[in-house]
């Protein structure tokens, strides 16, 4: 094998997709595979997570040997096996742990036990070089976070949400405006039908912080349209939309754009499921246009749950020496680290 020329096999069970990718010297993806459930708890309104487990358990094989073959590799060309650790739904995550336990012990590979986050973080390393140190806005349903890198592994949070994550009041509006489940893409597109007319609260918090706090908006949302039933006012969801979405975006690019100055980093890096808004993608564009700093934003497929990214952040702690006993186990509350 040459240096630098590892090939991870990565899984993904934390949510409600069942990921395995292939991914040689830590950027090179040569399979990704991912099975989605969105239609089966589309009609619960979010994700079920004794459904979810259940869909895991179905389609673990499956994916794990459609991944090989598009690959055309066997278990035998794998240097490591990387698995979602946490945080995660509990019974989700355990059928990936499971599986890459079983792999780890009936082929004799080494076991890396990998946090979601940073994969997420890391996905943009299977896009381009990451030159540190750099800043990464982590968005996702359960994750709104500003994490500083000195250098490659070193993770130091310095934002984090205080109650609900960005992706997670998305939804929560999503379904008060009565919009499909997942609520976050539906929320973009009708954003970009309506106009800013309402007017939304932005939550600051104290001088200096770098904290993010989403609940009041998502209240002051619902309020809005308790509101305008009551008086019976009819009310554009479009407008409430692009209302809803210029105060989140606001909030995130500008603590953003704050800290990547403050820290003088070379890069700033955008990550998770929410990574895929359009209009913050959009926002960001152009707030570090022409700043110091040079902005990567993965494409659509690297924003929401994938293993290549798994693989990528595995690639990482594999280099490292890091290794997972047999004794890996689910761990929710998983802190950030390689």
């Amino acid at each position: 094998m040459e240096t630098n020329q590892e090939i991870i096999l990565g899984i993904e069970t934390s949510c409600d997709e069942t990921a395995v990718a292939i991914v040689k010297g830590g950027k090179e993806v040569i399979a990704n595979v991912v099975a989605s459930q969105i239609e089966s708890h589309k009609r619960f309104g979010g994700v079920v997570p004794e459904i979810a487990s259940r869909h895991h358990v179905e389609q673990m094989t499956l994916i794990l040997k459609e991944a090989l073959d598009e690959a055309k590799l066997s278990m035998d060309d794998i240097d490591g096996i990387a698995v979602t650790e946490g945080p995660g739904l509990v019974g989700a995550l355990l059928i990936g742990v499971n599986t890459a336990k079983a792999l780890a012990f009936a082929h004799q590979k080494p076991l890396i036990g990998t946090h979601h986050i940073a994969g997420h973080i890391y996905a943009n390393q299977l896009m381009t070089d990451l030159t540190y140190p750099l800043l990464a806005l982590v968005v996702s349903g359960g994750h709104t976070e500003l994490v500083y890198m000195e250098a490659e592994g070193e993770f130091k949070v310095i934002g984090e949400t205080r109650d609900d994550a960005a992706g997670e009041a998305y939804d929560k509006v999503a379904r008060t405006l009565q919009l499909p489940y997942p609520g976050g893409p539906h929320i973009d597109r009708l954003a970009q039908e309506g106009e800013e007319s309402i007017d939304l609260p932005r939550a600051w918090l104290e001088k200096g912080s770098y904290d993010f706090s989403f609940s009041g908006l998502k209240s002051a949302v619902i309020n809005t349209v308790h509101n305008a039933k009551q008086r019976n006012v009819e009310l554009k969801p479009e407008d409430l939309a692009a209302s809803f979405q210029a105060s989140v975006v606001e909030v995130l690019v500008t603590k953003t754009l704050r800290a990547a100055e403050e820290y003088g980093v070379n890069q700033v890096l955008l990550a998770g499921g929410v990574a895929a808004n359009s209009g913050l993608r959009n926002a960001l564009k152009e707030a570090f246009d022409g700043t110091g700093a040079e902005l990567v934003i993965p494409p659509l497929h690297y924003c929401t749950d994938n293993a290549a990214m798994i693989a990528a952040a595995g690639t990482i702690a594999y280099r490292k020496g890091k290794r997972s006993s047999l004794q890996l186990n689910a761990n929710p509350g998983l802190e950030l680290g390689i």
